[in-house]
């Protein structure tokens, strides 16, 4: 009998004919049930909903800070906002640093061309692309070492002509996020801004190709004190908001295989984004889902531990790795990535390269000296040994855990550094204390105030990073509780 024949003997006899193993797993070999088959559906577009929201989080990020901030104090390549009295909790912003002066600007190359910027010395900057890919660092770790100098800021794919003089970058996005921050001065009883908002002010931006004439005056408006969200979007309009970057950046901004994962959600680039019913749904629940599975991957912790600073001790790095852009050995670390552009903005290499008095580094901490998450409605004493090893200066602030905004309380500067007076201990250590209500005997200089029923982080800054912290040979204690 032929093969063929033996099959169909044993079909029509009643037993089942020989499958291969998904045949056998996905309903025999038939096609799903139109009901479960649309739940499917929606299910692996909920999915992908959720990791673009992850992956494209970088932008979305600083789209939120440019659109917060031109609809308050303007827009144009000549506008310069500057926090001259610093920056505090009215600016809802991730982990805004109250403890230097920000000058933030956000640059359109597609629309003005080549940009010079006249960096002062003394910057503490960075420029990036709109996924927060560092172009360049300025100041002591950028290619002006500390000098200042002119930058020159390329389009994407630029083929005009490049003129020497300049410290010259391409960016592979449009837009461009211009950051510097400048340090202040010593006063008699703190910090003292003016001096560091009068170095800030000396920047200068111009189209390469502009004439003199054409150029308008730079303008630098006061942000401090101002009410003003800088916050990605938390509604459907994160959807929206990407559509409209995707569609105005170049197509070599974005991998091909994130294009096919924004693509399957219906957004491509120069095509309408008109989701079905079903579709908006499930875009809608991404938008509130991924922030809380970002967190969740926090709170639960990493499985390797890369993320302690310390065998002994809760304090924690941002990068988990060797490098800004959360490269491991071999992968990109998302969970990383997305966790930090939930609470932060701005990446370079000199936040995260161990250069010697240069550079900063931020350890922060979630949980007290017994693994408890820390609580703004408990008492906390954050005790820091002797000499700490910042050439510049040390800040610790608290902020909300969700974003990395700063909790608004009376304080409304929920921070101190080392500009103020703060008592010694006998042992030369200094005491930091967190909590509702200052703590009898505490200094005010030495009391960030927190919100009972929230939770915080406190981040510890060390600008101008010296050896021993990266020798381990002084090491913050962990915060202990005192209530």
């Amino acid at each position: 009998m032929s093969q063929t024949s033996e099959r169909e003997s044993a079909v029509g006899s009643g037993s089942e004919a020989p499958s291969s193993p998904l045949v056998r797993q996905v309903n025999d070999g038939n096609w799903l049930p139109r009901e479960e088959a649309e739940s499917l559906r929606s299910e692996l577009f909920y999915q992908r909903a959720v990791h673009a929201y992850m992956t494209m989080l970088p932008a979305l990020n600083v789209i939120g800070m440019r659109d917060g901030s031109e609809a308050e104090f303007g827009k144009g390549y000549h506008v310069l906002p500057v926090w001259k009295d610093r920056m505090d909790s009215r600016t809802w912003v991730p982990t805004p640093n109250a403890d230097v002066i920000y000058a933030m600007s956000y640059l359109d190359l597609k629309e003005t061309g080549p940009l010079v910027v006249n960096a002062p010395a003394n910057v503490i900057g960075m420029f990036t692309d709109f996924f927060q890919r560092t172009i360049t660092d300025v100041g002591a770790v950028g290619p002006d070492r500390g000098r200042g100098g002119l930058f020159l800021l390329l389009p994407p794919h630029y083929t005009g002509h490049v003129p020497d003089g300049y410290f010259t970058f391409e960016s592979s996005t449009y837009n461009v996020f211009l950051f510097f921050r400048t340090v202040m001065g010593r006063g008699d009883s703190g910090p003292d801004p003016s001096v560091a908002a009068e170095l800030a002010e000396q920047t200068r931006i111009y189209p390469l190709w502009a004439t003199s004439k054409d150029v308008p005056p730079m303008e630098f408006p006061n942000a401090s004190g101002v009410r003003v969200s800088m916050m990605y979007p938390t509604d459907f309009s994160y959807w929206t908001k990407l559509k409209e970057f995707v569609d105005y950046e170049p197509v070599a901004a974005i991998t091909p295989e994130l294009r096919g994962v924004l693509a399957a959600l219906g957004i491509i680039k120069d095509r309408s984004f008109a989701p079905a019913d079903w579709q908006r749904a499930a875009l809608d629940r991404a938008v509130v889902d991924a922030p809380k599975m970002i967190l969740a991957s926090v709170q639960l912790g990493r499985a390797d531990e890369r993320n302690y600073y310390y065998t002994d001790r809760q304090w924690e790095e941002p990068w988990v790795g060797g490098t800004a852009e959360w490269m491991q050995e071999t992968y990109l670390d998302i969970e990383a990535r997305s966790r930090f552009f939930q609470y932060a903005y701005s990446s370079a290499p000199a936040m995260n390269i161990h250069s010697t008095g240069a550079g900063s580094k931020y350890p922060y901490a979630i949980r007290d000296a017994d693994g408890d998450f820390l609580d703004g409605s408990r008492t906390y004493r954050l005790r820091l040994p002797p000499s700490p090893p910042a050439r510049l200066f040390w800040a610790v602030t608290a902020y909300n855990i969700t974003d990395g905004t700063m909790p608004e309380t009376e304080q409304l500067l929920p921070s101190t550094n080392s500009y103020y007076d703060i008592p010694e201990n006998e042992d030369g250590s200094i005491d930091v204390w967190f909590g509702p209500r200052r703590p009898e005997g505490a200094a005010e200089s030495a009391f960030i105030q927190t919100i009972p029923g929230r939770n915080f982080v406190v981040c510890l800054r060390l600008y101008g990073t010296e050896s021993a912290f990266y020798d381990q040979t002084w090491r913050p204690d962990d915060l202990v509780r005192a209530d």
